[in-house]
């Protein structure tokens, strides 16, 4: 099986480096990681091996260089990056050590292939398609959100699980990678995943070489100067939208949107193929290059909104999110519900100057610590400080023995925020003390008072879950997006359902939670 991100098998110009002896199976490496099979070797020259967590019992992908030292420097410092962010899109990272003679990375293993071995099948059904791109576009919004860059996105780094799950990993982040260029790279997994051929494969992505991954892709069809075909003209059956959407993120000369915006705009056009329909006249949005002050027209056939000036793309776009969704008329296939939401309105059809909407950090009105199980109510206190701006200084449980699940004494607890009236909500992030805890996002209506019996009565009833639904986590910031745009939230419950190993038992530090919306 192939594992994402090192599945490229070695060329003879990048044999493993032996200084310190090949590993074999049964090894056990830092007295936990226990060698079970070799998988392949990949281009940069790095063993990839599936093995065994023998603490957790878990199954893990371990990546190893030899030698380490300076040489492994740069994969261990993006693993240790990597570590920091959760995303239910993004592989896991556990560890990352060096050894001197050699140095290694544990992480996430997942059962599946690569988006590169699948499209060996022939290309994707443009709803899949979709699907894929958007996962993708919501991964790299949780690493751009830290300020971070993932370096390394291609069909080889992509991986869908057995059950149907897409993730991105391996990155590879070396300083002369942006955001933009990850965001572009969307559009070569779009182009890719409609055509089987990797639109950046003559000039490979970021200047890097034909290595980590991408010396099996096909070039895309190009023309005699060079440039690359529409997805169209290779094959049949590909919607304009999809279409139109790809090309501009791989032109050039178009800004691109930031990841959140474009991850929203994937997640709207991840419909069912029977309601593709209504995107026929709603149309994505497009990305233009003219920097007019005037709006363009709306196309006379398509209904789209042209976004003019690249200064004020971000704004123009989440507007065209908007009118999208509400043409789609809301999408039932998403997670989330109505408790405690209202529904936005859009801009009517034939306005072509819709006001702007601006993304900004929401104010918290109220906040308070939910601990329906407590009898002394001992761990309530201290909740002021999860949204006081001061990532040092948190509220925190209590230390709980034997068990993760609060010692086996609670279901869970939570901290749950008032935003003072009902918001657009983009993302929300929670930054802990340490990794390894459990946690989901609810919302609500109820608003009962400070007590066993009025928590007991809010967890009963806050039942949807919102953002990327997800629980189990290894690292320290913990992102929720992928909200629906024609959604508006009042009341967020971050509840917490398992707790990271700490001194003496279990415990955690809900550090800061912040919230970004309109």
């Amino acid at each position: 099986m192939t594992q994402v991100g090192e599945g490229q098998e070695a060329d003879e110009s990048a044999p493993p480096l032996m200084t310190f002896g090949a590993p074999t199976a049964g090894e056990v490496l830092a007295e936990r990681y226990e060698l079970v099979e070799h998988i392949n070797n990949d281009s940069a020259g790095r063993l990839v091996w599936r093995g065994v967590d023998v603490i957790l019992r878990r199954p893990v992908a371990v990546v190893l260089r030899y030698p380490g030292g300076d040489s492994a420097t740069e994969m261990l410092q993006a693993a240790v990056a990597a570590s920091r962010v959760i995303h239910p899109n993004l592989v896991g990272v556990y560890d990352a050590i060096d050894e001197a003679e050699r140095a290694y990375v544990v992480r996430e293993w997942v059962d599946g292939q690569s988006l590169r071995d699948l499209a060996t099948e022939g290309p994707l059904d443009p709803a899949r398609a979709t699907a894929i791109g958007n996962a993708v576009a919501s991964a790299l919004a949780a690493v751009h959100a830290t300020g971070m860059v993932h370096g390394n996105v291609h069909p080889g780094t992509v991986m869908i699980s057995d059950e149907g799950r897409v993730v991105l990993a391996d990155a590879r982040t070396d300083g002369a990678d942006s955001q933009e260029n990850d965001i572009r790279a969307v559009g070569g997994i779009l182009y890719f995943a409609l055509t089987g051929y990797w639109p950046h494969a003559e000039a490979p992505l970021h200047g890097a070489t034909a290595g980590h991954g991408r010396a099996a892709i096909p070039d895309a069809v190009r023309d005699a100067s060079g440039g690359i075909a529409a997805p169209r003209q290779v094959r049949a059956g590909v919607p304009a939208y999809l279409d139109d959407l790809t090309m501009d993120l791989l032109d050039a000369e178009i800004a691109p949107p930031s990841s959140d915006v474009l991850a929203a705009e994937l997640a709207r056009l991840d419909v069912p193929a029977e309601e593709e329909h209504y995107l026929d006249n709603s149309g994505p949005l497009r990305f233009a290059a003219d920097t007019e002050e005037e709006p363009s027209p709306l196309a006379a056939a398509g209904g789209r909104k042209v976004a003019v000036g690249i200064a004020g793309l971000l704004a123009v776009a989440l507007v065209g999110l908007l009118i999208g969704i509400s043409a789609l008329g809301g999408d039932d296939e998403k997670p989330q519900g109505n408790a405690g939401a209202a529904p936005t309105s859009s801009a009517p059809a034939d306005d072509a100057t819709p006001a702007a909407t601006t993304v900004r950090k929401l104010t918290v009105a109220g906040v308070r610590i939910i601990d329906p199980d407590s009898k002394n109510r001992s761990e309530v206190d201290g909740a002021d400080k999860v949204i006081d701006g001061d990532e040092d200084n948190g509220w925190e449980t209590e230390t709980y023995r034997d068990r993760p699940n609060f010692g086996n004494l609670k279901k869970g607890m939570g901290v749950w925020l008032d935003l003072g009236e009902p918001h657009t909500v983009k993302s929300v992030q929670a930054v802990l003390s340490a990794t390894g805890a459990s946690a989901q996002l609810l919302t609500g209506s109820a608003n009962p008072p400070p007590s066993s019996s009025g928590d007991k009565q809010l967890v009963a009833s806050y039942k949807t879950r919102i953002g990327q639904p997800f629980e189990d986590h290894d690292g320290t910031t913990m992102t929720f997006n992928g909200f629906n745009a024609d959604t508006k939230y009042q009341y967020l419950l971050f509840w917490i359902t398992e707790l990271p190993p700490a001194e003496g038992g279990f415990k955690l530090g809900v550090q800061e939670i912040t919230v970004q919306g309109s």
